[in-house]
């Protein structure tokens, strides 16, 4: 189907620009929009307008046609830095027959956008690089169309770039593909939300998986997870601070010890699009038209009445709903215990249905926001991706007994993955002496390199760290991409008095973790003493940085997960 004049209008969400290929994002769009068209009768959830919000796909053709009159590829493969790729890019110019199209979408169109990348490699199963390519949202509510119509070339064109970074680069040589035959499709989406004091966010984003590798309690893996947060999705995305629960028991907490534990690690900010004044230009910045605000400004904008519980200090309490002058708590406690609309009943149908058409588990991105057409139910399911996940049937079992003694060399009950290995000599680890939170990016740095030199050799590793792998938040544990530490075959969270984290599984880059089939331990504060640092400590050194060691043993790891259990047991030998 071809762009149509009324960009928003037409019945059917997607559009296109082109011809060539549309990328493994909007493949998996168009493949599940008939699955869920035919899969969901409205009538059994009116009050929502379930849909994948209206997008244009610019085709793979489009890209090449700009990257050769453009001679772009000398720079695009070279080292150059990011910064550098991007702003040749910013420089080159988009094929003419598409700019009247783009013009016209900005025409009709006054509401924010969401130019994502679609590339021939994403979402697929065993290598999705997932979070790997360039997003970028733009406010689109200049009053000048040709204020508007520069801004969305630019994001195109931040996409197109986004290709040939760093990251990418790193993460392909984890893959059997090359940087030169990867080709970009670019999707323009609008993005699901309402405009509140010139900040443009749903109220809720989500990602759903029905597969989980950490069931707490008596939950089963087949029982899945579901991350909410306030705000656009980035929080979760990212590996922010979001609101854990299991869809087949939507009302039970998070396994918090105390309500201060649940106080200190409720979500505290929420990113938006900057619908107010410009901001510096800086087209080579992915977060150059977002803001991240403290969720107090969210409460004055009244859109927090339904996902938030409240803290009586006299009682000693947590009440739901927001009632008082107490400190909230985004419990979503409103939605999922109060059930003041089915959103869990929804999120477990399209679970299934994307299971069912994807035949394996899957996961899912979705927002919701309050619908303010009056012809239309009350509440906007915006679902904005789906992608196949990757769960090993290999059956392991692992004795009592090989959980303790002098040949372990670390265990844990909270392990992300399935299966055995028994190749891996390689062990790099955070150094315990001289860890401080605020040097984290230099330790990502660090890691880079090593990992650098390990992919050349072929070598997989053992990677031991503190706090999250993967946050943005450089104080919740070590922002690495993944194609930073991509060499990784097993790797351990922990934590320390200066890092001390929950477990985190619903980022961009725990679906890399998951898809490449790495075994991740989480290994708590409280027993991060039963790691035997010692006999680490006695290991041949490869290489020693300021922070990070790169230790040798002599004989092969034995590695050993249960993934019925979520068990799993480092050997010595």
């Amino acid at each position: 189907m071809q762009l149509e004049k009324q960009f928003f209008n037409s019945e059917y969400p997607i559009s296109y620009l082109g011809d060539g290929e549309l990328g493994g994002k909007a493949k998996g769009l168009e493949f599940i929009n008939s699955a869920v068209s035919s899969g969901i009768n409205k009538d059994e959830f009116p009050e929502f307008d379930i849909n994948i919000p209206k997008m244009v796909v610019i085709r793979t053709d489009v890209f090449d046609s700009f990257m050769k009159s453009n001679n772009l590829y000398e720079i695009a493969l070279s080292d150059a830095s990011d910064e550098r790729i991007a702003l040749a890019f910013q420089k080159a110019d988009l094929p003419f027959n598409i700019l009247g199209d783009l013009r016209l979408i900005v025409t009709e169109v006054k509401q924010p956008l969401a130019i994502r990348s679609s590339s021939l490699l994403e979402d697929a199963m065993n290598e999705p690089f997932a979070g790997i390519y360039g997003t970028k949202l733009t406010p689109n509510n200049q009053h000048d169309i040709d204020t508007r119509f520069r801004k969305l070339t630019e994001a195109v064109k931040y996409v197109y770039a986004s290709t040939f970074f760093k990251a990418p680069k790193n993460y392909i040589k984890a893959t059997k593909h090359k940087t030169e035959n990867e080709k970009m499709a670019v999707i323009i989406q609008e993005i699901v939300g309402n405009e509140h004091s010139k900040r443009f966010y749903p109220e809720i984003s989500g990602v759903a998986r029905s597969y989980n590798f950490y069931p707490p309690g008596n939950a089963k893996p087949e029982d899945g997870v579901v991350n909410l947060a306030a705000g656009l999705g980035k929080t979760i995305v990212d590996g922010g601070v979001s609101w854990a629960y299991s869809p087949a028991a939507p009302k039970k907490d998070p396994p918090f010890k105390t309500i201060r534990d649940m106080l200190k690690q409720t979500q505290l900010k929420f990113w938006s699009v900057n619908l107010g004044q410009l901001p510096e230009y800086d087209p080579i910045n992915e977060t150059e038209y977002m803001f991240e605000k403290y969720i107090t400004e969210a409460e004055e904008d009244g859109t927090l009445k339904q996902l938030v519980s409240t803290y009586d200090a006299s009682a000693d309490r947590i009440w739901t709903g927001q009632s008082g002058a107490g400190p909230r708590i985004l419990t979503f406690a409103p939605i999922l215990k109060s059930q003041t609309i089915p959103l869990n009943n929804l999120i477990k149908k399209l679970l299934k249905i994307c299971e069912e058409a994807y035949n394996s588990p899957v996961e899912t991105e979705f927002a919701v926001t309050i619908n303010k057409n009056e012809n239309s139910p009350p509440y906007r399911f915006g679902f904005l991706q789906v992608r196949p996940m990757v769960v090993s049937s290999e059956e392991v079992n692992i004795k009592d007994n090989e959980f303790e003694g002098k040949n372990v060399l670390l265990s844990s009950a909270y392990v992300l993955g399935n299966g055995s290995i028994n190749t891996l000599t390689d062990i790099v680890y955070l150094k315990v002496g001289n860890f401080q939170a605020k040097y984290t990016y230099k330790i990502a740095k660090e890691l880079e390199e090593i990992n650098k030199k390990l992919i050349a050799e072929n070598r997989k590793y053992l990677l031991i760290g503190f706090g999250r792998w993967g946050t943005t938040d450089p104080w919740a544990g070590i922002p690495v991409d993944w194609s930073q530490i991509s060499a990784a075959k097993v790797i351990v969270e922990t934590s320390i008095e200066e890092m001390l984290q929950e477990m985190s599984q619903a980022s961009h880059f725990f679906h890399n973790v998951t898809s490449f089939q790495v075994s991740y331990f989480s290994v708590p504060y409280t027993d991060s003493t039963n790691i035997d640092w010692d006999w680490l400590y006695e290991l041949e050194t490869i290489e020693e940085t300021q922070f990070i060691k790169h230790a040798k043993t002599k004989k092969p790891l034995k590695i050993k997960v249960d993934g019925r259990t979520g068990k799993g047991v480092i050997l010595k030998s």
